[in-house]
């Protein structure tokens, strides 16, 4: 099975989602509160759950830990940047910045699995669980001030930055649940990824993307033209073994996540005009992905 394939079920999601919402009974009240599901008790729970069961190994993984976050540095810095551009509009801005380093964990885990076995899956889940904290704290950042929210109590408040947090403290504390308690979260997490693709086909607009055509193409263009690349820059840089090399650059290469439209229309942001940003991001990831680890071959 091919990367490119293994991306299709999650696009096909997208597309059932859409339809569901258009000539069904289940319109969109329906998925209004599906989006509240998710947001408030599906991704957390994964999250949290994925989190605290990690192999959090930082010091024999240094050199990887390090391009990770330097690579979501880069993005988060080159986003915000876009709103110092001539004729921004600020609310598609804040909506959408997100979309240009956030990524998509259950993809990553999945692709991981398949190109790197047991060691890419424990490589790429340090690397998410030291992502998903720096990705959501900066994703909300922007919304909150665009909505004259108070940053510090959205960071309190917001569900998936205090699973996060509550799932690296369990995890560093060595906290195990009875088999019984285990076994319930993690049913309650495997949920998220089908209904929160779902929703994201729901909210799908298909003019959303010509709310700003600049913006679509600076977002989608940091996350799957620049980040890549800065990826295999910094693989070099901290001479990682091929294998660590192959994580960070997949890492690098993800579609956006696809929690981002539900963060968005929960906090008053354009929810159509990151909906079809995620659409478009998963499916170019189809073809971008196997593109990036054919360069990063080519190169090493």
């Amino acid at each position: 099975m091919s990367t490119a394939l293994l991306l299709l079920p999650d696009f096909l999601l997208i597309v059932c989602g859409f339809c569901l919402c258009r000539w069904t009974a289940l319109n969109r009240p329906v998925w209004e509160a599906a989006e509240q599901l998710v947001y408030y008790l599906l991704f957390p729970v994964l999250l949290f759950n994925s989190v605290m069961r990690s192999p959090l190994q930082p010091t024999q993984t240094l050199s990887l830990t390090l391009g990770g976050v330097a690579m979501l540095a880069c993005g988060i810095a080159l986003a915000f940047a876009v709103k110092l551009w001539p004729g921004v509009d600020a609310r598609l801005h804040a909506s959408g910045a997100q979309v240009a380093f956030r990524f998509n964990s259950f993809i990553a885990l999945a692709l991981a699995e398949r190109l790197g076995g047991p060691t890419g899956v424990a490589w790429m889940a340090l690397l998410l669980a030291i992502g998903v904290p720096i990705c959501n704290v900066a994703a909300v950042w922007p919304l909150a001030r665009h909505g004259g929210h108070s940053y510090a109590r959205e960071i309190v408040r917001n569900p998936l930055i205090v699973a996060t947090v509550l799932g690296l403290v369990a995890n560093l504390a060595g906290v195990k649940f009875p088999e019984a308690v285990g076994t319930t979260l993690q049913r309650i997490g495997v949920a998220a990824l089908p209904v929160g693709l779902l929703a994201v086909g729901a909210g799908l607009k298909l003019g959303g993307l010509k709310a700003s055509p600049m913006l679509t193409t600076a977002f989608i263009g940091i996350r799957h033209a620049v980040l890549p690349l800065v990826g295999i820059g910094l693989a070099l840089l901290f001479a990682l073994s091929p294998e660590q090399r192959l994580i960070l650059v997949l890492f690098a290469s993800m579609p956006t996540a696809s929690s981002a439209y539900v963060l968005a229309a929960r906090m008053g942001g354009d929810g159509a005009f990151v909906a079809g940003l995620v659409s478009l991001s998963i499916l170019l990831g189809m073809v971008s992905i196997p593109w990036w680890i054919a360069v990063l071959g080519w190169v090493t």
